[in-house]
């Protein structure tokens, strides 16, 4: 059994999922212990919600489970494994959508943002900006600015055409450039 997870430390993605398909029991473990951080990363920038991004995770894993006999190997495994995340988030914000809106406080429905020094730093305040977007922008933005992916490869996790990818980025940066302005007159 050692010998087998030595082994599987050395192969490939693409290899560690056919062997997985094959029925290897270790093959799937070792795939998603590559990839589990970015996957939660991404998970949980998209939903902003540590609980709903834990349930998409784990919705992704059984998914990419189940599936990887039918992976076609049009694109890296991460790619794949990074869509299968982005269609759970997608699924959990549609049903998320769906349950009675809480009405926002007066400052939140003009679009302010609290006061930077009350809401502990930037990296609140993006997380707040980051959840007015759509999802669409939302998951562009994390995947380009937060998880560093080329653009192609945002293409392809988003099963959308490269320029839609840099639209839905220029107009979410835009949309989130007046929620953060404070911050850049207190680098400057």
């Amino acid at each position: 059994m050692r010998s087998d997870q030595t082994r599987a430390m050395r192969v490939a993605d693409r290899e560690l999922l056919g062997l997985h398909a094959q029925g290897n029991p270790l093959a799937f473990d070792e795939l998603l212990r590559r990839h589990r951080d970015r996957m939660w990363r991404l998970a949980l920038r998209t939903l902003d919600d540590p609980e709903d991004a834990a349930d998409a995770v784990q919705e992704a894993c059984l998914s990419a489970f189940r599936a990887a006999g039918r992976f076609r190997g049009d694109a890296a495994v991460s790619t794949w494994l990074h869509r299968i995340v982005i269609n759970a988030c997608w699924d959990r914000a549609r049903r998320n959508a769906v349950r009675a809106a809480v009405p926002l406080s007066e400052e939140a429905a003009e679009g302010q943002l609290p006061d930077p020094a009350d809401a502990g730093g930037l990296a609140l305040d993006v997380q707040s900006a980051l959840a007015r977007l759509s999802f669409d922008q939302r998951a562009a933005l994390v995947l380009i600015d937060m998880l560093g992916f080329t653009v192609k490869d945002a293409s392809r996790v988003l099963g959308i055409k490269p320029a839609t990818v840099k639209s839905r980025c220029v107009r979410g940066r835009a949309r989130l450039a007046p929620l953060l302005a404070q911050h850049r007159s207190v680098r400057a």
